[in-house]
């Protein structure tokens, strides 16, 4: 340690972690930022409000809490409990991002319900969840009308195409 900064050896090359670390840090307070529009976010340096919703609905667990809030406010822990083997700590930070982004808020009873800018967007989601709802039919439908031997699993049609050959 030189002067409070750390060198390494890496490949012949001499460079200070202390650079490196704060660089990361610095990528990694951005990335966990809450996306708004009027923002940068990922994927637009624009920050036009179809990417800061589409970089917040696409963060992981985000559409699944919406989903659980659709019809009621829940407390965390119920919440946690509906969304299966999320984390608490995880759960902690998608609530805060939607409360910033305001589209949910706790009540007095400390539980979470969607505002009315976030119960609009669930509404906005409806038509896919119909959407994937038909789509599944079909799928089930088009599965069914297969002779057996194509809907069998890939693993067993791959072991059936190769006793044939």
């Amino acid at each position: 340690m030189r002067g409070g900064m750390l060198y390494t050896l890496s490949c012949y090359e001499i460079r200070s972690t202390q650079d490196n670390a704060s660089k990361i840090e610095a990528q990694g307070y951005k990335s966990k930022m809450t996306p708004l529009p009027g923002k940068p976010v990922r994927g637009s340096r624009t920050g036009r409000p179809i990417m800061a919703l589409l970089d917040l609905l696409g963060r992981r667990w985000m559409l699944r809490i919406l989903w659980e809030l659709r019809e009621e406010s829940l407390g965390f822990r119920a919440l946690q409990a509906r969304c299966g083997k999320m984390s608490p700590s995880v759960l902690s930070q998608r609530l805060k991002d939607l409360d910033t982004a305001g589209i949910v808020q706790q009540d007095a009873r400390a539980d979470y319900r969607l505002t009315a800018p976030g119960a609009e967007l669930v509404a906005a989601l409806m038509p896919l969840h119909r959407w994937a709802a038909d789509w599944a039919k079909d799928r089930a439908k088009s599965a069914s009308s297969l002779p057996p031997a194509v809907r069998s699993s890939p693993k067993k049609r791959s072991a059936h195409r190769s006793r044939a050959d």
